[in-house]
């Protein structure tokens, strides 16, 4: 798990993918959180399209590109937290969500965790992938 973190805390460049409203494919830019009791938490507002493609289907992927051309997928199925001390520990740590949502009890503001999930790092470097369950 501390590798996953690790490489999620470094990279700036992430996406998440879901299912669209529409049946299609939608990827768009996404930030990683913190990880908590080995989940790793992301954030969003429940009044944009990304929260009802995921609320429609759960089963989300996550590609983040790291140094030297690597990367990683988190492959998961989000859950949704109300926990209140989380969503706290994020609006401390991101200044950006914090001017956003204001506070931990926002009614807009969603955390999530993936459920089930596999994280693979990669590069290419001829080494095998490694491949994490988280």
């Amino acid at each position: 798990m501390s590798e996953v973190t690790e490489f999620l805390n470094k990279s700036q460049n992430q996406y998440l993918a879901t299912l669209g409203l529409d049946g299609k494919p939608q990827v768009r830019p996404f930030q990683f959180m913190l990880e908590e009791n080995g989940k790793l938490y992301f954030c969003t507002s429940n009044e944009k399209n990304v929260y009802k493609e995921i609320k429609g289907n759960p089963n989300v992927q996550i590609c983040v590109v790291g140094e030297n051309f690597s990367w990683i997928r988190l492959s998961g199925k989000v859950v949704f937290s109300d926990d209140l001390e989380i969503k706290a520990r994020i609006q401390e740590s991101n200044e950006l969500v914090k001017s956003i949502y204001q506070t931990p009890d926002n009614p807009v503001f969603e955390i999530f965790y993936l459920d089930d999930a596999t994280a693979v790092i990669a590069d290419f470097s001829g080494e095998p992938p490694k491949t994490y369950k988280l």
